[in-house]
């Protein structure tokens, strides 16, 4: 009965259109309702509570990073950086795209920041050099979701916040991951391209590929900072928030001189606004995360899930399938808040490793934001890069494709995942 109370006023809020942070508010209420313990006062106070966190301070501070990023001129500079390293190949563009998204995700953290950026410094290349815009504007998308995968992430600090598992751990247990889901681009990008007819402009001569390198200095010295800080102890993810956003301001209007001081309130309003929403989602969700715990849900899905118990491949693929069909009709952060309460207690008595499990379920919520119908990141691809829907659609499939595999891999074998994330952090 609980379990169908949670789902039909979930569920029916939604199909009414009710904003997602009022429809979990809403089950909370309607949890409380049928336990007989509704009280506003209670309802209120795990609202504030929910937003009452240190490390989702983090969360502003790694919005302004990128917004910062975007406008200061740290990602067009990568982006030149890869193309002197990679344009002149064959379907070139496409790899510049894969390693400037692979660099610029350690640099900002929000899959639809790198989104927009990619899309607006290469898709307009890409067409003018003869590219299938349909499959280049779904790589570029499928290439920003690696942000919230490689540190720093805003999903890793929510989930982190949301599951009780150390940020830092998971921050450093996605680097590898990160990677594979590059080098899976690369590769299906290399197969789809092999025997297309594409111009590529000349190598760029030793000299450029320095005076690129040169240029890009100091945008690729953040991530560097960011990974050492958090492996040695010399901050703490929250603190990394600040560095990066610090950094990247001063890079901004210091060094590279791009950014004017009558930007900055544009920039700060842009990243306050799109805080409020994830706050306001946060602490929505631990109203109805408090009485999920309350009405004791969880253990009624670890006794169905029973059979499962003992296999946790068999359970993770369970989840992952799980996920991956909530992961098409909701965007990232409502799907972390609302499974992670759920499903925590059944990676637990599992016996999986959470930071393990956290890292999959990131993937998998991030693969979900080039999923359709909902997909945020094809619908920002769709519009920077002046593209249809149904184009980057039908462009970007052979690209999730090829990431989903690259999560079943890691759910078959998890030391891909365990064994360079102990390495990392020591």
């Amino acid at each position: 009965m609980i379990i169908s109370i949670f789902l039909g006023t979930l569920l029916g809020t939604m199909a009414l259109g009710v904003p997602i942070a009022f429809a979990l508010l809403a089950c909370g209420a309607a949890l409380m309702w049928h336990m007989d313990m509704f009280d506003a006062q209670i309802l209120a106070q795990n609202t504030i509570e929910g937003a009452n966190s240190f490390p989702l301070l983090a969360v502003p501070f790694f919005m302004l990073a990128g917004e910062v990023m975007n406008a200061g001129g740290l990602s067009r500079r990568i982006v030149n950086f890869a193309m002197t390293l990679v344009g002149h190949v064959k379907g070139g563009l496409g790899y510049v795209g894969i390693m400037a998204a692979v660099i610029m995700a350690s640099l900002s953290g929000s899959a639809v920041a790198d989104a927009a950026a990619l899309a607006a410094l290469l898709l307009p290349m890409m067409k003018r050099a003869g590219y299938d815009p349909a499959r280049s504007a779904g790589l570029l998308s499928s290439a920003s979701i690696i942000a919230p995968i490689i540190p720093p992430s805003i999903g890793f600090v929510i989930f982190g916040v949301a599951a009780n598992v150390s940020i830092s751990k998971l921050f450093l247990a996605g680097i590898a991951p990160g990677i594979m889901l590059g080098a899976a681009l690369w590769f299906t990008w290399w197969w789809l391209v092999r025997k297309d007819k594409l111009e590529a402009p000349p190598r760029a001569s030793r000299a450029e590929v320095f005076a690129a390198f040169k240029d890009a200095t100091f945008a690729l010295v953040l991530p560097v900072i960011v990974v050492v800080g958090l492996k040695f102890g010399v901050f703490t993810p929250t603190e990394a928030a600040v560095v990066a956003a610090v950094y990247a301001l001063f890079i901004s209007l210091v060094v590279y001189r791009e950014l004017k001081l009558s930007q900055l309130y544009g920039l700060f309003l842009a990243a306050a606004q799109t805080t409020a929403v994830i706050m306001f989602l946060v602490a929505a969700a631990m109203v109805s995360a408090w009485m999920i715990t309350v009405a004791n849900l969880p253990a009624e899905i670890v006794s169905l899930l029973q059979p499962l118990l003992d296999n946790p491949t068999l359970l993770m693929f369970a989840i992952m399938v799980l996920v991956m069909l909530v992961g098409t009709a909701m965007d990232m952060a409502p799907t972390i808040l609302i499974l992670t309460p759920v499903l925590m207690p059944i990676v637990k008595a599992a016996g999986i490793d959470p930071v393990y499990f956290g890292v999959l379920f990131m993937i998998n919520n991030a693969i979900g934001l080039i999923t359709p119908p909902v997909g945020t990141v094809l619908s920002t691809v769709a519009g920077v890069g002046k593209i249809s829907m149904d184009q980057v659609t039908r462009g970007v499939l052979p690209f999730m494709i090829a990431q989903f595999g690259v999560l079943f891999l890691l759910v078959l074998f998890p030391s891909l995942v365990t064994v360079p994330a102990r390495w990392l952090h020591g």
